[in-house]
């Protein structure tokens, strides 16, 4: 099976002025993300990507853009997960087409399917594709959550190799403890990514790796070497940044801040599309006051 490796990147979706997708800026951002930042995998369309603004066209030309951009410099997850069965299955086939590496289901949103309906429209997905699978649980998105008994239930199914968990880490804990050899769980919150990795997580499926992932690859080998207390300095050093991505200084919705905070260093994304918003003169300040202490 594929090893996505420990540090994953969420990847934003430059667009130029006119809220299009710029094809350049993409090509420069993949290159930076790999080479400066050291991801492992990219995760594209996913949310940070803007994916409930992208439509099914863009989707599609961008899977296939940043596999050919990558060039198999490292491995390429899209995002084809929906509230919509058969839906998701299209994109799934599309990304395999496309040459993804594997795809990152969220859990259906908005219409709280019970457990039973959640595993088998994850069930239906990964019988229809030979891709590795990541389960996606984001309950502060989905107002459903994955329990930890059917996220392993899920984990028999021999292409669905692991989970991005968002909810605690004692479900971290409890899917790590007792995952089938092969199935691993990311976690998908920077700010618990090393106490999650401390309790059996694998790696981290990142936003703030945009910006501070060579920090981020440094915390996480020196966890994997045996160097606990390196990683949680590292960890402690970097939580400002964590937080203040999401809470800037209010809770502001991503990738607002992560996209103004590559603007900053250079790295040319452009702003979001509506509904979400740029920030104001406020939370603009905010996240350059984190990248100058």
């Amino acid at each position: 099976m594929v090893n996505f490796g420990r540090l994953i990147t969420a990847m934003v979706t430059p667009f130029d002025q006119q809220g299009e997708i710029d094809w350049a800026a993409l090509s420069s951002l993949i290159d930076y993300l790999i080479e400066e930042q050291h991801s492992e995998s990219l995760v594209v369309s996913g949310t940070t990507g803007e994916s409930p603004t992208l439509s099914d066209e863009e989707k599609i030309k961008l899977f296939a853009f940043v596999v050919e951009k990558a060039a198999g410099r490292c491995k390429i997850i899209a995002g084809t997960g929906s509230n919509n069965t058969r839906h998701s299955i299209h994109l799934t086939r599309a990304a395999e087409q496309a040459g993804a590496d594997g795809v990152l289901l969220v859990v259906p949103y908005y219409n709280k399917p019970n457990q039973e309906g959640m595993y088998q429209h994850f069930e239906s997905i990964a019988n229809s594709t030979s891709l590795p699978v990541i389960l996606y649980n984001v309950p502060s998105r989905t107002a459903a959550s994955l329990t930890a008994e059917t996220t392993l239930r899920l984990a028999q199914i021999p292409n669905i190799v692991g989970t991005k968990e968002c909810a605690s880490l004692a479900q971290v804990t409890q899917i790590a403890a007792a995952a089938p050899e092969g199935f691993v769980v990311y976690s998908g919150d920077d700010a618990s990514g090393l106490p999650a990795m401390a309790v059996g997580a694998y790696g981290i499926i990142s936003v703030a790796s945009h910006v501070v992932g060579t920090e981020m690859k440094q915390m996480i080998d020196a966890l994997v070497e045996g160097h606990a207390q390196e990683a949680a300095k590292l960890h402690q050093q970097l939580f400002p940044v964590f937080k203040g991505l999401f809470e800037c200084p209010h809770p502001l919705p991503n990738p607002v801040a992560v996209k103004y905070a590559l603007e900053l260093r250079n790295v040319k994304v452009g702003s979001v599309r509506l509904p979400l918003i740029s920030p104001t003169e406020e939370e603009a300040e905010f996240i350059k006051k984190l990248f100058t202490r």
